[in-house]
């Protein structure tokens, strides 16, 4: 669980997490005696000891005694072979990570079960519950209430950006041992019970010691579109109806009314596979392959609820309705078989011969077999989807094969025989083939009237989804697919049909607590998740629009597109908008980065708004960026439907500028009301997209641009702008925010942040991004999503219906102006003005050795440039963390503070932090950060580091660290820092003696990589000191 996820860490049983701290602490003590003997077990163990006693005597502010420990701790990593650092690397990591899923177990929610256990009343703060009641003892009326709350529409998009460091391997081994620790904690248990959790504990321990923590290669767009599909299954499946009860129940106490079954308070969009921002691997062909994966897995996951459902319905009193529909699939299925015959079925084999050269070379793996297979991983209710195989790029390496829940590919013999694959595909398909297996276990159609009549709709539905199921493999393997669309599910509205219709007949016959149980959360998925579980984003850089109108304004003889002034690209783009033809010919040849940007919208058009979200248009800075993706995405439509001789399907897509550095931030409103002064524009978005302007805001290039504190400033007046441009236009805005996981690039409490935006900004409505190991963090348990999903919830509404305070008066203003200019000022002086600070960050931090952590499947870099400007904003912000200097996110801030400070307006500041939500929650961010920055361990990276013309800046830095602790505890009355988050500091604490010799061990190992930098086990050594320093740091980038 990452730090900045600290919503649900209300409280924290210190006294339990330090006994199963120490408890899993032992167990990995005997893995290690028995793993690498007892000598190197006992100088782990030594090196704990000493880092421990450095450590109580830094908190004693005994320092000099300190300093003489951790030299002592320093001089024996120095003697270490490498066999030793690397042993103790491995053994330090793991027990940050043991004490990381301790943490988790150990939350509130943990808390709270042991509290209802013992029967005693308790109510979560920030739950539901809580705030409803909060709202009408405040005088929201009961209707208000409901109505706010069945319109809000928040959609959570789970992204690909680099910041999971644990492979997914460890991931679910990790959750076997949160498990554990949970089954360890119940009441009911004998000695002997407990006793075999031990065992348990010291087997998935020991699984956990002898599993390679590296990834040896680069996912994929693929592989990691497969993740994010796995944590919906593993956990976000069973998370949904269980929040949505928890919203009804709490509706239901607070108004009368629960919530509509087929209402979705939040719902889940994904980047992965559809983020092709300096992402050359994400092609037209990877985004159509990951959404039909998501569509099948889908339609697996409904099949498996369905057969629950079909065992649970086993009754025959239903409404008339009900028992008609039940009547008229019996008579369709009995006509159906009156018309099939044995000769129909049968094939003639030369037939096979002439049709197999046509056919693929394999068939998706187990295509024939039940969609139910036995698997426990990571102890879930459901057992894994098994993906059908494509064939294409994507596929996992050997060594990562074991963490996909794909079956293994078929012989290469079996491959060759074109004729047996044929043979199977028929059998498979023909209904010969069905009654081979799936006919032996359900009875015939006139057999069938005996049955209750939930069943035999439920029978028709299953059926439906297995024909749906086996047309996206067919579509997978690029194969022809003309199934009458009678036969198979197109939309969520077709699947929820016969569902409800289930629904009002239980509750008609006396049956609500049958209707209200399973069948209810079925519904609910189906609502929420639809036919594709998460719609998939597509991102691309306006740069790349702008190549590809040069090479069609070029062909046509019109001059070169970019060249020209915004009023002329307006005036062609509105233009062409307006027109009906195509504007691309066909027979026009094009460079082949222009050629991808065509297939995207081309896939796109092929797809739809059933499948996609929205084109977010990342480096937007103009109208014209808009429009110039509106007339591309008009062109392909008319393209395609051209040639299928119907509609596109869906609707077009939401068309999403994203304005990220300070500069387009500050223009952001001016381009919002430009688009909308465009009549075409203004109605496309009434029409098509029901009056509502959806825009996105950059956290993460804006902190690296200019600093954290001005780009927290900027990002507030940029979304006031924009909110004020929609009014004007009467147009609805959701504000899209694109926060990282850390600190520095927009990271926070879910709650604060959303608590602190301005006031008008979220009304009903928000999107944002989760990443990397906020994914895993807030979404990886059931439980815990259950409470992240309230917390979204009850902080949107509070947000809507009783909005922050804006500053209170003009001055308060003017003085976050002046902190700002100053605190750009002096982080752009640093960073960007200074020659010596890029090759100061080069030697004082691992940010060269990231890139071999093969974490994520696109390039560090946007550009092939050794800038910082061109570096992406996770490394960047990665680099640091790891030397816990954490840079980025306060450099600048005290200079700010002080320039206002030493013009007497300390007490204005003092006043602000107490009054005004954003400015606290900026101050309180910054403070959490400034406690996790150790000046001592980032002082011995440049002593060893670092070149000694260099150290000095080092030094300045170090001493601009302590001023500016020293102001932001001025500002916020706090004695220490992180005063007003005693549990967050003493987390922290509790880490430091694993923490620190980690740290100290990295830089041995730098120093001696740097000069054998081919040497690939110190390498390996180095990358699992830096996956240990995540794992204690609770952040990457």
């Amino acid at each position: 669980m990452t730090d900045t996820t600290d919503d649900i860490a209300q409280e924290i049983s210190f006294q339990s997490y330090e006994d199963d701290c120490k408890m899993l602490g032992n167990l990995l003590l005997e893995v290690l005696q028995r793993e690498v003997g007892a000598h190197m077990r006992d100088k782990v163990d030594r090196n704990r000891i000493l880092a421990q006693s450095a450590c109580n005597m830094r908190m004693a502010g005994i320092d000099d005694t300190a300093e003489k420990l951790e030299k002592q701790l320093i001089s024996e990593m120095s003697d270490m072979s490498l066999a030793e650092a690397l042993t103790l690397a491995r053994a330090f990591s793991h027990y940050l990570n043991l004490m990381g899923i301790a943490e988790v177990h150990h939350r509130e929610i943990v808390d709270l079960c042991r509290v209802r256990r013992q029967k005693k009343v308790a109510t979560l703060t920030k739950s539901c519950d809580d705030i409803f009641n909060q709202l009408r003892q405040g005088g929201v009326s009961p209707d208000q209430l409901y109505h706010t709350v069945c319109n809000q529409e928040v959609e959570i998009v789970l992204t690909a950006h680099p910041t999971q460091i644990n492979r997914r391997t460890l991931q679910y081994k990790h959750l076997r041992v949160s498990h554990l620790l949970d089954y360890r904690d119940r009441q009911d248990l004998t000695s002997e019970d407990r006793d075999m959790v031990i065992e348990d504990l010291v087997r998935e321990i020991t699984s956990i010691w002898q599993t390679d923590e590296l990834r040896r290669h680069k996912p994929t767009p693929v592989d990691e579109a497969r993740a994010g599909l796995n944590i919906v299954e593993q956990s976000l499946w069973k998370a949904v109806p269980r929040y949505l009860r928890c919203v009804s129940n709490a509706l239901k106490k607070h108004t009368g009314k629960p919530l509509p079954l087929t209402c979705t308070p939040i719902r889940f969009g994904s980047w992965m596979g559809g983020d092709r921002d300096g992402n050359p691997n994400v092609t037209a062909k990877v985004t159509k392959d990951v959404s039909l994966l998501s569509r099948w897995m889908t339609i697996d996951l409904y099949i498996r609820e369905v057969d629950s459902l079909n065992f649970e319905l086993s009754m025959n009193k239903c409404s008339d309705s009900l028992s008609k529909l039940a009547h008229e699939i019996l008579e369709l299925e009995s006509e159906c078989d009156v018309h099939q015959s044995w000769n129909h079925h049968c094939y003639n084999r030369n037939q096979v011969k002439q049709q197999a050269a046509a056919l693929p070379t394999q068939l998706p793996a187990r295509a024939d077999q039940p969609s139910c297979t036995e698997c426990n991983v990571g102890q879930s209710h459901y057992p894994r989807s098994e993906f059908p195989r494509t064939g294409r790029p994507g596929k996992l390496s050997q060594q990562d094969e074991p963490e996909s829940s794909m079956p293994k590919s078929p012989s290469q013999n079996s491959l060759r025989n074109a004729g047996l694959i044929a043979k199977r595909k028929m059998f498979a398909e023909s209904q010969v083939g069905r009654s081979s297996f799936q006919k032996l276990l359900e009875p015939k159609p006139t057999q069938r009237s005996g049955i209750g009549p939930y069943r035999i709709v439920l029978g028709n539905i299953k059926d439906k989804l297995i024909k749906t199921q086996r047309r996206l493999e067919l579509l997978l393997e690029d194969l022809p697919c003309d199934s009458d669309p009678l036969d198979f599910y197109q939309t969520s509205e077709q699947l929820l049909e016969p569902l409800i219709k289930c629904h009002e007949s239980l509750h008609e016959c006396g049956c609500g607590v049958l209707a209200d149980g399973r069948l209810a959360d079925l519904i609910r998925r189906v609502a929420t998740f639809g036919m594709v579980l998460m719609k998939l984003d597509l991102r691309q850089e306006s740069g790349r629009h702008a190549e590809t109108l040069d090479a069609i304004t070029e062909y046509l003889d019109m001059g070169t597109y970019s060249e020209w002034d915004e009023e002329k690209k307006l005036e062609f783009l509105i233009r062409e908008l307006k027109g009906k033809r195509p504007l691309i010919p066909l027979s026009m040849e094009v460079a082949s980065d222009v050629r991808e940007v065509l297939d995207t919208f081309r896939m796109a058009a092929e797809l739809g708004s059933d499948s996609l979200g929205a084109y977010v248009i990342s480096m937007a800075s103009n109208a014209s960026d808009v429009l110039a993706v509106e007339l591309l995405q008009k062109d392909a439509r008319l393209a395609v439907s051209g040639e299928i001789g119907k509609p596109c399907p869906g609707g077009t897509l939401r068309v999403v500028p994203l304005f990220e550095t300070v500069k387009d931030l500050r223009g952001a409103g001016s381009v919002i009301r430009k688009l909308l002064s465009v009549d075409w524009y203004r109605d496309h978005v009434i029409k098509n997209h029901n009056g509502h302007q959806e825009v996105m805001v950059g956290y993460s290039d804006s902190g690296k641009d200019a600093g954290r504190f001005t780009a927290a400033w900027e990002l507030y007046k940029a979304q006031e702008d924009v909110v004020a441009a929609c009014n004007e236009y009467d147009i609805k805005v959701t504000l899209f925010h694109g926060r990282g996981g850390s600190i520095g690039r927009g990271g926070g409490p879910t709650y604060l942040a959303i608590q602190s935006q301005p006031p008008g900004s979220v009304m009903g409505t928000l999107r944002t991004t989760e990443q990397g190991e906020m994914i895993q963090a807030k979404f990886g348990l059931p439980q815990i999503a259950v409470r992240q999903l309230e917390i979204y919830t009850t902080a949107v509404l509070l947000a809507t219906l009783r909005p922050p305070q804006p500053p209170r008066e003009q001055k308060w203003r003017n003085l976050m102006e002046e902190i700002s200019k100053i605190s750009c000022q002096n982080y752009r002086n640093v960073v960007y003005e200074n020659p010596e600070f890029l090759t100061y960050f080069q030697e004082a931090t691992p940010q060269g050795e990231l890139g071999y952590l093969n974490i994520g499947s696109r390039p560090t870099r946007r550009k092939t440039s050794t800038g910082i400007g061109h570096l992406r904003a996770i490394p960047w912000v990665f680099a640091w963390t790891q030397t816990r200097f954490v840079l980025p996110a306060w450099l600048g801030v005290g200079a700010g503070l002080r320039g206002v400070c030493d013009k007497g307006h300390t007490e204005e500041l003092q006043a602000m932090y107490k009054e005004w939500p954003f400015f606290q929650s900026t101050i309180d961010l910054i403070e959490m950060i400034l406690g996790k920055a150790d000046t001592p361990i980032s002082k011995h990276y440049d002593e060893v580091l670092v070149s000694e013309s260099r150290r000095h800046l080092g030094d300045e830095l170090r001493m601009e660290l302590l001023a500016t602790e020293k102001l932001v505890l001025v500002v916020s009355g706090h004695e220490k820092l992180s005063a007003n988050n005693r549990i967050l500091r003493r987390l922290i604490e509790s880490r430091l003696p694993y923490l620190n010799p980690m740290n100290l061990l990295q830089v041995e190992v730098l120093k001696r990589l740097r000069s054998d930098d081919d040497n690939k086990e110190l390498r390996d050594t180095l990358l699992i000191t830096i996956n240990g320093i995540a794992a204690g740091m609770r952040n990457t980038g």
